[in-house]
């Protein structure tokens, strides 16, 4: 519109007022609300998906780090092991005035050892434990992505329904956004 007063229709003009002024379309009503859900639920399940996969690599690096830390105590057994076979050398090679001294220092690094597997083997088991929970948010993550995967495919239905205008092609997209909303749901309930 100018200021004068004068109006001039563009091609869009009109379909805007034709629209205001018959009844609404169903069908593309119907299909323009149920892309809107499938979008949002689609967004919703892509940040799952996200957080899932995020939280599964930083159970992967704990996983890591905590079997970094048990070859470190293997390491360090390893090096209480070579003391003791050491000290049990010299138990036969020192004076009897020596046995002692070195008698003890076997005992010692055996205690030592034994403290340092059961360390060992703690953090070992936390790492199977890591890991393990690792591959379930991975397992989460890959069902949040399926689920996503199908609402998209969904929206892609609704959209070539609307310009097709084929009802069959609608009830396809309430099949496939069905599908999508199962997979959704056992990614929500951990299945």
């Amino acid at each position: 519109m100018s200021d004068h007063g004068f109006h001039v229709h563009g091609p869009h003009d009109h379909a805007v007022e034709h629209a205001a002024h018959h009844a609404p379309d169903s069908f593309a009503g119907q299909l323009a609300v149920i892309t809107a859900v499938l979008a949002t639920l689609g967004a919703l399940f892509s940040y799952m998906g996200g957080a899932t996969q995020a939280h599964a690599g930083l159970l992967k690096n704990d996983a890591a780090i905590k079997k970094t830390e048990a070859s470190n105590q293997w390491n360090y057994y390893q090096a209480k092991s070579s003391r003791q076979y050491l000290g049990e050398l010299a138990l036969t090679l020192v004076p009897k005035d020596k046995v002692a001294f070195y008698q003890d220092e076997v005992n010692r690094y055996k205690t030592e050892k034994a403290e340092i597997k059961v360390l060992a083997e703690k953090l070992e088991a936390q790492a199977k434990d890591f890991e393990a929970q690792s591959a379930h948010q991975m397992h989460e993550h890959h069902r949040w992505a399926q689920a996503t995967t199908a609402l998209q495919v969904a929206i892609a239905l609704a959209a070539i329904a609307l310009l097709t205008r084929r009802k069959w092609l609608e009830y396809l997209v309430f099949g496939v956004g069905g599908i999508g909303l199962v997979l959704g749901g056992m990614a929500w309930f951990h299945l």
